[in-house]
């Protein structure tokens, strides 16, 4: 049965669900952040999960860029399967902006967390799900 990683599950917060995959925004403020999650058992690359599934993914990622990019204005999108800290497959969404505090380097140790005040995740959360809701999005409502 699948479980979310524990770690995904502390530094994030689920928002939706596609077809295949859990949508989560990441607990970090200092960039727009979301991280697709195959709801599939011990799967830790994208080539292992069926060709159906690798399809589908593809698919939730470009939506899920398309909106990241409209929503927020990204200057780009860096979308990046990584697992070097948590092995479950994942799917890194992050919008990038030129005067952002890692750019134009990768964001990893580049700046502290920014945790996010109530008031900002939560229209952060509604803007994301708003912009997905329709055919193959769920709607989850965070427990916080």
């Amino acid at each position: 049965m699948f479980e979310l990683h524990p770690r995904l599950a502390q530094d994030s917060v689920i928002i939706g669900r596609f077809t295949l995959s859990l949508l989560l925004l990441s607990k970090d403020a200092n960039y727009p952040w979301c991280i697709l999650v195959p709801e599939r058992e011990d799967v830790y690359e994208i080539h292992h999960l069926s060709e159906e599934d690798q399809l589908q993914l593809i698919r939730e990622s470009c939506r899920l860029s398309e909106v990241m990019t409209s929503l927020f204005d990204a200057h780009k999108m860096n979308v990046a399967a990584l697992g070097n800290v948590v092995r479950q497959l994942h799917v890194h969404h992050i919008a990038r902006f030129s005067d952002d505090p890692a750019w134009p380097q990768p964001i990893w140790g580049k700046a502290n967390i920014l945790d996010y005040t109530p008031e900002q995740l939560q229209d952060r959360i509604k803007r994301i799900q708003n912009a997905l809701v329709g055919e193959g999005f769920e709607i989850i409502r965070p427990s916080m």
